[in-house]
């Protein structure tokens, strides 16, 4: 199956997991609480990234894999800031409850347990031996959720029946925290070596990539693999990605942020100002699980300075829930200038509808927010982008679309 794989390249959707297509959407709660709950997942996930270690309740987006032979479905949370692959398994001794069936590795025929001296052990984080000489996963969380079991590898399956095997993952028997019912585990799309992206990297090239519609859009975003995966065209950027010693993370280098005609350039002037371990280079990281976008704080003053100049519609008022700096009571919403990032070789327009978003009845606010630390480029500005990542070349890319038509 790798074979007709490799002639095209694999599509599947992502499913937002406030969208109607998500097993957990709860039609019952407004527009307003699925942003809130939206939005507080994101500090909670800065929180987490910080400290290196996801937060489980951070990831927005779901994707269906199949593991096994016969390949049995999964739903993961789809987390470009996490490279192990996990879902839970039988026997469990703590597992949170979930929608579909625990996976049972007695009932596949290509599961294989990991030895202790492979170099996946090595490279899955914490291990541990047990008597048997199976390499034993932990996998700990910055809001004190875990998940911990067997490692070993098994046959992954994709939509469209393309197979891969002997895809190492780990096999939760003891999982626990703010995992959601929804999802079965997590599936790995970081830059680390155990991740899914790097596993697959001769079939795959080391390229995946994304594209996300609208929230309120009735398609899924879709997320592509290999030949499918590769963004061009005459309306296309690229920026580098930079190399840091925390391999997990996607790191671009931010130079400045324009409010129409206005830049803010971005300097660097301390190792704290980045929080990225110093440097102009990779002081931004881009991720799909963050609904906002985290600018560096001095930055942040002079965008905020910049549009309170520009806005000139609404009344300026407090954000009711304290999240947001910047924020107009507008029934009609906020005429806003545009805003560009400015990425190293390549000037991203955030989303018009993304900038200022309607919190509550009649009050819009800016979804930049200032960090002191950790700077993240969010999900809500990559939205109507094909994004491509290509780890071999240390490039990623953006391309303007509609991410509810098929991709080109």
């Amino acid at each position: 199956m790798v074979e007709s794989f490799n002639n095209g390249g694999i599509t599947v959707d992502l499913i937002h997991r406030d969208s109607p297509r998500s097993p957990s959407y709860d039609p019952s709660n407004t527009r307003f609480q699925r942003l809130r709950s939206a939005f507080d997942r994101a500090f909670s996930r800065k929180a987490s990234l910080m400290s290196s270690s996801l937060s489980p309740a951070g990831g927005e987006y779901l994707m269906k894999i199949m593991i096994g032979s016969p390949p049995v479905e999964q739903l993961g949370i789809a987390d470009t800031g996490s490279d192990l692959t996990w879902i839970q398994c039988k026997p469990c001794t703590q597992c949170y409850k979930q929608n579909l069936p625990l996976f049972d590795p007695s009932r596949t025929s290509s599961y294989r347990p990991v030895s202790c001296e492979s170099d996946q052990c090595t490279s899955s984080g914490t291990a541990s031996c047990d008597r048997h000489n199976s390499c034993q996963y932990q996998d700990s969380y910055g809001d004190n959720s875990y998940s911990s079991g067997e490692l070993a590898v098994d046959t992954f399956t994709f939509d469209g029946g393309v197979s891969f095997p002997k895809v190492a993952f780990g096999c939760g028997h003891s999982n626990d925290g703010t995992f959601s019912q929804t999802g079965s585990g997590i599936v790995g799309l970081g830059g680390g070596s155990i991740s899914i992206i790097n596993q697959l990297q001769s079939s795959i090239g080391g390229k995946f990539s994304y594209c996300l519609a609208l929230l309120n859009s009735n398609v899924s975003s879709k997320i592509s693999f290999g030949s499918s995966a590769v963004v061009g065209g005459p309306n296309a950027v690229s920026t580098p990605l930079v190399k840091k010693k925390e391999a997990t993370f996607y790191y671009l280098t931010l130079e400045g942020v324009s409010v129409g005609a206005e830049r803010v350039d971005y300097y660097v002037s301390s190792n704290k100002a980045s929080g990225m371990g110093g440097g102009d280079d990779g002081n931004i990281i881009i991720d799909s699980g963050t609904t906002l976008t985290f600018l560096p704080e001095e930055l942040y003053d002079g965008v905020e300075a910049a549009l309170v100049e520009a806005v000139t519609t609404g009344s300026r008022v407090s954000d009711p829930s304290g999240v947001f700096k910047l924020c107009y009571r507008s029934e009609g919403g906020v005429s806003s200038p545009s805003i560009t990032a400015h990425f190293r070789g390549a000037d991203v327009v955030l989303p018009q509808g993304s900038i200022f978003v309607e919190v509550e009845k009649g009050i819009v606010c800016l979804t930049l927010v200032p960090s002191q630390d950790f700077a993240i480029f969010g999900n809500l500005h990559q939205i109507n982008y094909h994004i491509g990542y290509d780890l071999l070349n240390h490039r990623l890319s953006f391309m303007p679309t509609d991410c509810s038509k098929p991709l080109q």
